[in-house]
């Protein structure tokens, strides 16, 4: 393989999104010419190798009929995401959608705690315990009618409205992880946003609870929520995987 040099961000992470359906297994005297078919220990080698290379990598088994896998990977170099997505690719795995972003500090967080900046820059994914995921992306309003573009806002009231919305985040300390990437000119959206719950009903409740600040209410625009359940990858490919 060709050695090509890396590319990073300057500061944080690469975030990529992969949500996979499941073509059928490989059988047994299938035919040379034959359609390619998920072969799921190339699946759970491609993930492994990564990890190898200091991607993190999380599993999970996604819920109704938009995909069957979820792979999201965080890894400073944008080459070895690819290469991952190409091996889950190659191991018969369809990319049926994707988000990709990075992960940041907010303009709005400028000043907090050092330690809580690396924590949302380099992020130790998945949280311990928390098993419910939910994926879904997001934008502010740019709306053409007076006080509904939130660009068009003075910085400091939109940072009063940003403190409002953490403040209502901060009710669910202990009960959801909440990891906010940003993708404004690398995807469709401005942020991707991934949940991690200790119950399903966690994720629905804080969605809803912060729904009701300002700054959601006024100018928040969310694209498709996807959810799922978080577990190591060779027990995510034996509850996906047909039984028979």
């Amino acid at each position: 393989m060709a050695v090509i040099d890396p590319l990073a961000p300057s500061v944080g992470l690469g975030v990529l999104h992969l949500f996979c359906k499941f073509t059928p297994a490989i059988t047994a005297g299938n035919d040379a010419g034959a359609d390619p078919r998920r072969d799921t220990d190339a699946v759970i080698q491609a993930v492994k190798d990564a990890e190898a290379d200091d991607v993190q990598v999380v599993t999970v088994a996604m819920l109704g009929h938009k995909s069957d896998l979820c792979v999201m990977a965080l890894g400073a170099d944008l080459w070895r995401l690819r290469r991952l997505q190409s091996d889950l690719q190659a191991a018969g795995l369809v990319v049926v959608d994707s988000y990709v972003s990075l992960t940041e500090v907010s303009e709005y967080a400028a000043g907090v705690p050092e330690e809580m900046k690396q924590a949302r820059l380099y992020p130790v994914l998945p949280p311990e315990g928390k098993t419910a995921f939910c994926f879904y992306p997001m934008s502010k309003r740019r709306g053409d009618t007076e006080g509904s573009n939130w660009f068009t806002m003075p910085f400091d009231e939109r940072k009063e409205m940003m403190y409002g919305h953490g403040a209502a985040g901060r009710k669910f300390a202990g009960r959801i992880v909440q990891v906010i990437t940003g993708s404004t000119g690398i995807d469709d959206w401005e942020w991707g946003v991934t949940l991690f719950a200790v119950h399903p009903d966690d994720l629905k409740e804080c969605v809803y609870t912060m729904r009701f600040d300002e700054g959601s209410a006024r100018f928040a625009e969310f694209g498709p929520f996807l959810t799922g359940i978080v577990a190591p990858v060779e027990d995510v490919l034996a509850q996906l995987a047909p039984q028979g």
